[in-house]
């Protein structure tokens, strides 16, 4: 105890503090104030990483009440008519001409990595106040200029604001903050138990220490334009890379706004605005892009036709690749959950956010019997009232936006009809759907299927569109039969009250990623996230993700007294060459390892004694 007498006239106070509260309480306290507010997060008191102030102007195609040309087929499409190198950017939802851009040449893509590897060289060097500063510059600008940032990537995906905000935007925002917390550690060099010999245990320290690899790629899908670049892009940067991304052709306007959002960042800092090169071009033109032998590691996120030709292009170099494909992610509900009307409305986010574009998207809910009738009910009640459009040209309330393009149309409608043909219920939905004010706009209806069979086809393949299908299961072994029952493993969920049998049914479910009673919260928690089976290989996110852009070199050396004292290593005269004896050698090495391993005390002293007399 720690007495503190304090005299006042006729009054004598006597605070007793206790050691344990003070060291147990007060001193975590302080320390999490000070890693949250002081050193963590971007904010005031942390002058010496203080973001810088930006200045980017928005674009006028993202502007309110933005008047632009609509196109009409044949003209709407990527491709312009007689000039087969250049993209034109459209906005889905409406159809208005957004530009052309020229596609990245292979003489282009020579120097855009030459740049960024010159510019990485430099960048390598630098400590990990500025990469803070420079993320929390970027940090500040996504807070500051939201709803601008939203419009942009709305405009180019034809997604609404809310799912811009909550698909973009949140999770931006989460990921930078989550590095500037705790990246510096993730990166520091990590210590290691070192060898398990007694004799080397004794002499050495272990650690692993954590290099930027130089140049990566990261080769990003179009559903969500935003985070999709920026996510790789502050990853690549803070583990000391330089990055080079190639982003796809259905949202290159966007991309090209975004990646001069990271350009103003870099400037303001006086660092070098090659560090974040862009890259795109029409699959025609990617194979050199993937075997050029600047990239040092690639991250790919897409579709496995196109994995497998970046994987083929890329082993001609041996470039190393983390793989995110697609998934046919449940959510399996268990007969106890309480309130379905809850569940229902994390079931239509995850199901009809971004018009069913996510990876890790509601493909398949399986019911248990008593739940089944009741939330097919209140699903087939909600989705009724839904509201299609683009909320940001129209006054409108609007639930759900369009579709990146029209091209998988057919094959949604052509799913629908088989699995009602074998018994399926189509509750509402199940066709394209023409918007009055937007024809030109790629819009599908809202589509609720129930009484799905796990042998139909659109129970076995990726949707990725506004398709929700319930399937009843007949117990649990069922419901994790069924949702184990494809090719894919990216994520799950299980919701149920007893929260014992949510875990062992999570343990059961074949997939890289599980949420128990929430959806897709594994990701926002900057986990490693990736999947297991055809839904690819790898991890991207969390200090794995960091980790990863790295090389991790294996370092040994001597304990600090040791060197402190000259004391260093060196072969034993026995063993030494020219081998004097080899008897003696062998029996030197043989009693070597006995000391090391043996967990008998009197052979070891044995064992010291033989090696004592060099082996005889």
């Amino acid at each position: 105890m720690i007495a503190i007498d304090l005299n006042f006239a006729d009054f004598q106070w006597q605070y007793h503090i206790s050691t344990t509260f003070f060291v147990c309480v007060i001193v975590p306290s302080v320390y999490y104030v000070y890693e949250k507010y002081i050193t963590g997060r971007p904010n005031k008191y942390n002058k010496l990483e203080a973001p810088k102030k930006l200045v980017y102007p928005i674009p006028d195609e993202a502007k309110p009440h933005w008047k632009g040309k609509r196109l009409y087929p044949p003209n709407i499409g990527l491709r312009v008519n007689g000039e087969p190198q250049k993209i034109q950017s459209y906005c889905p939802a409406t159809g208005q001409f957004l530009g052309t851009f020229p596609c990245i040449s292979t003489d282009e893509m020579d120097h855009q990595i030459k740049a960024a590897s010159d510019a990485q060289k430099e960048w390598k060097k630098s400590s990990f106040v500025l990469r803070k500063q420079l993320l929390k510059t970027i940090n500040q600008f996504i807070l500051d200029n939201q709803e601008e940032i939203a419009r942009v990537a709305c405009r180019d995906s034809g997604k609404t604001k809310l799912d811009a905000s909550m698909g973009e935007i949140m999770v931006t925002l989460e990921k930078i903050s989550w590095i500037i917390s705790h990246g510096e550690k993730a990166l520091r060099p990590s210590a290691r138990p070192g060898p398990s010999s007694l004799l080397m245990g004794l002499m050495k320290n272990a650690e692993v220490r954590y290099e930027p690899l130089g140049v990566v790629a990261a080769i990003v899908s179009w559903n969500y334009p935003l985070h999709n670049l920026i996510g790789p892009v502050v990853a690549a940067l803070f583990s000391g890379n330089a990055i080079v991304v190639k982003c796809s052709e259905q949202v290159v306007w966007s991309s090209t706004w975004f990646v001069g959002m990271i350009h103003a960042a870099l400037r303001s800092l006086s660092i070098s605005e090659d560090l974040v090169q862009l890259c795109y071009c029409f699959p025609e033109n990617a194979d050199y892009f993937t075997s050029h032998p600047g990239l040092k590691h690639i991250t790919f996120i897409g579709s496995k036709p196109v994995a497998h030709k970046v994987l083929q292009s890329a082993s001609k170099e041996l470039t190393p690749c983390v793989i995110e494909l697609g998934g046919k992610d449940s959510v399996i509900v268990m007969d106890d959950v309480a309130d379905l009307k809850a569940l229902s409305s994390v079931i239509l986010r995850g199901t009809f956010q971004s018009a069913g574009q996510n990876c890790i998207g509601i493909e398949r809910v399986i019911c248990l019997p008593e739940a089944y009738d009741k939330l097919v009910e209140i699903l087939n009640e909600r989705i009724k009232s839904f509201r299609l459009g683009s909320d940001i040209d129209q006054l409108d309330e609007i639930d759900m936006g369009a579709m990146i393009s029209d091209n998988r149309f057919d094959q949604f409608e052509e799913m629908i009809q088989d699995a009602v043909s074998k018994g399926a219920r189509l509750l509402h939905g199940g066709k394209r759907y023409s918007h009055p004010n937007y024809p030109q706009g790629h819009y599908f209806e809202p589509t609720l299927l129930v009484d799905v069979d796990p042998t139909m086809k659109i129970a076995q393949n990726e949707v990725f569109g506004p398709i929700l299908t319930i399937m009843k299961a007949k117990d649990i072994n069922d419901a994790v039969e069924i949702s184990n029952g494809t090719e894919y493993g990216l994520g799950n969920s299980v919701f149920g009250n007893d929260f014992a049998k949510c875990d062992e049914i999570a343990g059961r479910l074949e997939s890289g990623n599980v949420a128990i009673n929430d959806f897709a919260t594994f990701y926002v928690c900057q986990l490693p996230f990736g999947g297991c089976k055809k839904s690819g290989y790898g991890k991207f996110g969390g200090e794995e993700g960091l980790t990863g852009l790295c090389n991790a070199k294996s370092v040994v050396m001597d304990k600090p007294l040791l060197r402190a004292f000259g004391v260093k290593t060196s072969i034993p005269p026995p063993i030494d060459y020219p081998i004097a004896d080899d008897k003696k050698a062998w029996g030197f090495v043989n009693a070597l390892n006995i000391a090391s391993y043996d967990s008998r005390i009197w052979e070891v002293l044995k064992a010291f004694k033989k090696m004592a007399k060099g082996g005889a």
